[in-house]
């Protein structure tokens, strides 16, 4: 037998076997993807052209990330370009929906939206999901569940569209660099990996490599340059902003002391708080608790703002893990700042990772809609049923952390918030320690050594039911509508992050 040089190769060896002989490599592709070089085959004139090179047919997934949040263009441009071109019943699979996203009801109405999976849906989606307005059922899942949904196969995305603030004509993609810079690409980096097609699309193309690099060329199928991918100053929203309140600032506070007393201040601390105003507070406090010990932290993770960012910088943590940018501070030091890290959102939260960050924490700092009897949370739904919001991380950091703290008011004006039953389970009460309200602390029955550490520490507790009686004294409590019998139409399944059905959502309205 010959190679492929015209040398004398024996037909088989020992231990081995038979040997094959194969023919001559091909012939290198002359035209690349760099501009000036032949032209690039991966830069597209237009959304049309890249769903029409990508095959994209009835009944397609395609997948959206969030990072900017409700400053987000891209999701409305290419569904509204799939819609003039006719194609009907797509199931979409954005990380999370804003209110920008308005136009897709339209879409949705016309049939050309079938069915969504998503971790976080607010605005006028979430109000069309909640009337029935899909065929069939949304699915709200964890953003860890959700990177695991793709990973394994479950959630399988035949294109993914990616905003990047900045990319070049070979699809190397950076968050950090154009107008709409939004940092970190945690959530899309999942998509990019595990979806048939990508497409970047952009409004800053620039030179051949678009470094520093987050989402590398080899991932990327195709590029689309258009005038604006969105508005990075809408990033920050009301939800993301430190509460100055004098209730919630003692709530926060008293958050603090629960870590402090638990042991967990030492030079291996790590730390992740909500988006919610009183969930950043305690990172406030918990910062004064590490200067006043003299305590340098492993890490903070999440999504991170300037709060986070300003301890880093303070020396208080080794480094951040970023899945997304909550504030433009964040966005710069992410630019800047080789100690602040991005993390995809598989190593961020995936329950069937090699292992996630979310696992390696200390202490979470998560807010409620409700909370029951059973330290159960519901951060997906109002009191009557409204869809609101989703897990996103809540119940992936609540599972991983050592200590899951939830904080929350008795009330939301006349509405109790610790209830007998929380109207949609989002996380589960076993993954739930320690409840604390302005009217006192509930520590899960079966964390006995946090009350006993607190108990040490001076801490006065009281149960949750205690609490539950304290938040209806003087209100009545909500009764779920008849509307939302077992009989009611089902228009979401409330996904755990290891793909269970933890509860259904059922249309009131």
């Amino acid at each position: 037998m010959r190679n492929v040089l015209g040398r004398e190769l024996p037909d088989t060896i020992d231990g081995i076997g038979e040997l094959r002989s194969y023919g001559p490599p091909p012939m290198p592709r002359k035209s690349g993807c760099i501009s000036g070089g032949g032209g690039s085959p991966k830069l597209l004139a237009s959304i049309r052209s890249a769903l029409a090179a990508c095959d994209v047919r009835d009944g397609a997934t395609l997948s959206f990330h969030h990072h900017l949040r409700n400053g987000d263009h891209v999701m409305n441009l290419v569904l509204t370009e799939a819609a003039r071109m006719g194609l009907r019943d797509l199931r979409i699979a954005p990380s999370s929906i804003f209110p920008v996203h308005e136009p897709l009801v339209g879409l949705i109405n016309a049939g050309v939206i079938r069915s969504i999976h998503t971790a976080y849906v607010s605005g006028p989606v979430a109000d069309a999901i909640g009337r029935g307005s899909l065929c069939v059922p949304a699915v709200l899942q964890t953003h860890g569940g959700r990177a695991r949904a793709i990973e394994s196969g479950e959630l399988a995305i035949d294109v993914a569209f990616i905003a990047a603030p900045a990319s070049d004509d070979c699809g190397n993609i950076n968050g950090v660099s154009g107008p709409n810079a939004c940092g970190t690409l945690g959530y899309a980096m999942v998509d990019a990996r595990y979806a048939k097609r990508v497409v970047a699309v952009t409004d800053h193309l620039v030179k051949y490599p678009a470094c520093p690099i987050d989402i590398t060329q080899d991932c990327v199928d195709f590029v689309v340059p258009v005038d604006s991918i969105g508005d990075a100053a809408r990033i920050v929203s009301g939800t993301t902003r430190i509460t100055d309140d004098p209730v919630g600032l003692n709530i926060a506070q008293s958050a603090a002391r629960i870590i402090e007393a638990a042991g967990l201040l030492n030079d291996s601390f790590s730390f992740q708080t909500g988006a919610g105003g009183v969930s950043l507070a305690v990172a406030r406090f918990v910062e004064d608790g590490m200067r006043r010990r003299r305590v340098k932290g492993s890490f903070a993770s999440g999504g991170i703002t300037g709060q986070i960012v300003g301890m880093l910088e303070a020396g208080l943590f080794d480094a951040l893990f970023d899945v997304q940018c909550f504030d433009l501070r964040a966005v710069e030091s992410y630019r800047r700042n080789r100690r602040h890290q991005a993390m995809s959102a598989s190593m961020y939260a995936s329950p069937s990772t090699r292992g996630s960050v979310a696992d390696n924490l200390d202490a979470m700092i998560l807010g409620a809609a409700q909370v029951d009897l059973d330290f159960n949370v519901n951060v997906t739904t109002t009191a009557d049923g409204r869809i609101i919001g989703g897990s996103g991380g809540h119940s992936d950091t609540a599972a991983g952390a050592r200590l899951a703290i939830v904080t929350t008011r008795l009330r939301a004006g006349a509405n109790p918030k610790i209830v007998e039953s929380v109207r949609t389970i989002t996380t589960p009460g076993a993954s739930v320690d320690v409840v604390v309200t302005e009217a006192g602390i509930a520590v899960n029955p079966a964390r006995d050594d946090l009350a006993d550490m607190l108990k040490n520490a001076g801490i006065d507790t009281i149960s949750i039911a205690r609490l539950h009686d304290l938040a209806i004294q003087g209100s009545s409590e909500d009764k779920r509508p008849a509307s939302a019998t077992k009989d009611a139409p089902i228009v979401a399944l409330q996904q755990y992050r290891d793909g269970s059905i933890i509860d259904v959502v059922r249309r009131t309205y």
